[in-house]
């Protein structure tokens, strides 16, 4: 006597077959990859603001730190090349959620059109962020760092930025040599030397007495009040403007006495624009993001040329262009975190 099973598949969202929840197993996995990738940026985010909560007298202003703007060379335009970056990005979904759409018509002519407006706006933002990471290395005023690691940065009378080679003195000699190894001994190497010695600055600093130290900690309202008693020429907007402690003539002698190392841009170990930290993160966050964009043009383009090849219309179906669509705006939001909580807050 055999047992009847009888089965009530009413209401049901999965029987065990292989597609849970109406998603094929391609698509499942690129949801978990991309849960998984989601909890990363987000502890890589959590670690960014907690030190900088740590530190946030002295972390960088993003006002004064992304300034340039490709073929405007000495003007002034804070976070308007990273705005038109973010632009380009979320541009580029939207050219994705059109090819995906096309795909779902089967319209082979309008997804390769639309993949190659998204690996176009993909390549401009990977191009945008190596031109943003030349110039955050490079840097632009040039600055000190004291024996007991605090950055000075300097301003003339009227609280504008002023670069170390309007008035380093080049006439005092720098006796200071790259040390190679064919130099000393083979185990010994350093990087490169910068542009102008510590002595050089101290000389030039000493023969423009409108100079004045830009500390990097930022000032509170007390202080903004004593600042302002402290230089007549300028008003209480400006200072505010700036956010950073600027030191009296007296004090800034003071603090270069102390002087240890020029430092020029930014890297691992020192940074021009304030904390140490700002670098580090900037580097790993933004490369780690400016990876993932690498990744998805290079897989745009690889489903690119199979749509021109035709494989997926034989298929009968664009699921890949799909996938690769949901990782594409996961890239995108991922960049609308970052470009928040790095450069607005």
């Amino acid at each position: 006597m055999g047992a009847t099973v009888t089965t009530n598949t009413v209401g049901k969202t999965w029987d065990g077959g292989n597609e849970p929840l109406g998603a094929s197993y391609g698509k499942l996995m690129m949801w978990f990859f991309i849960v998984s990738d989601a909890l990363t940026f987000s502890g890589f985010l959590a670690a960014y603001g907690f030190s900088r909560f740590k530190f946030i007298e002295t972390w960088p202003l993003a006002d004064e730190v992304f300034t340039h703007f490709p073929f405007a060379h000495g003007v002034n335009a804070p976070m308007y090349y990273v705005a038109l970056m973010t632009f380009i990005l979320i541009f580029s979904s939207v050219t994705m959620v059109l090819a995906v759409d096309a795909g779902h018509q089967m319209n082979r002519g309008k997804v390769a059109f639309y993949m190659f407006l998204t690996i176009i706006g993909g390549l401009i933002f990977v191009g945008s962020q190596a031109w943003e990471w030349k110039n955050f290395i490079k840097g632009e005023y040039g600055a000190i760092e004291t024996k007991g690691g605090s950055i000075l940065q300097f301003v003339n009378a009227k609280g504008e930025r002023v670069k170390l080679e309007e008035f380093a003195d080049t006439s005092v000699l720098n006796e200071r040599e790259q040390l190679t190894r064919g130099k000393g001994k083979w185990f010994m190497e350093e990087e490169s030397l910068p542009t102008y010695s510590v002595e050089q600055v101290q000389a030039g600093f000493k023969s423009h007495p409108d100079l004045l130290v830009r500390t990097e900690v930022i000032f509170d309202e007390e202080t903004a009040k004593t600042a302002v008693g402290a230089h007549p020429t300028l008003n209480d907007k400006e200072f505010h403007s700036k956010h950073k402690t600027v030191l009296t003539r007296a004090e800034s002698e003071k603090m270069m006495a102390n002087a240890h190392v020029v430092v020029e841009g930014a890297n691992l170990k020192r940074n021009e624009y304030g904390s140490k930290l700002f670098a580090d993160f900037f580097f790993f966050i933004t490369g780690f993001h400016g990876f993932h964009v690498f990744s998805g043009v290079i897989i745009n383009i690889i489903i690119f040329l199979n749509v021109l090849l035709g494989t997926y219309e034989k298929r009968r179906s664009y699921e890949m262009v799909e996938k690769v669509g949901l990782y594409w705006h996961f890239v995108d939001l991922v960049w609308v975190f970052v470009f928040t909580f790095f450069y607005l807050v």
